[in-house]
């Protein structure tokens, strides 16, 4: 199974910071699994192969996307409290 996951952002500054909170350096994948995420600008590409269950990657999806949401959130907030 592989999912290519595309994110745009209003500016390469944001896709950078969710990047690198979607990517940590010191992140182990189980054995069958890759996550390979890069950032191009103001988008962030993720691709996902996964060749154990589907449950594992259905799970494997919904974490990227969590976390996502969360580095979204955080430069959310940031924002408000600068204005």
């Amino acid at each position: 199974m592989e999912a290519r996951i595309q994110l745009s952002y209003k500016n390469s500054k944001e896709a950078e910071a969710v990047a690198k909170a979607v990517s940590p350096d010191n992140a182990k994948v189980p054995s069958g699994l890759k996550i390979e995420t890069t950032q191009k600008g103001s988008k962030v590409l993720t691709l996902i192969i996964c060749e154990t269950r589907f449950q594992t990657f259905m799970a494997t999806i919904d974490d990227l996307l969590e976390s996502v949401s969360v580095a979204e959130n955080t430069f959310k907030v940031a924002k408000k409290s600068q204005s």
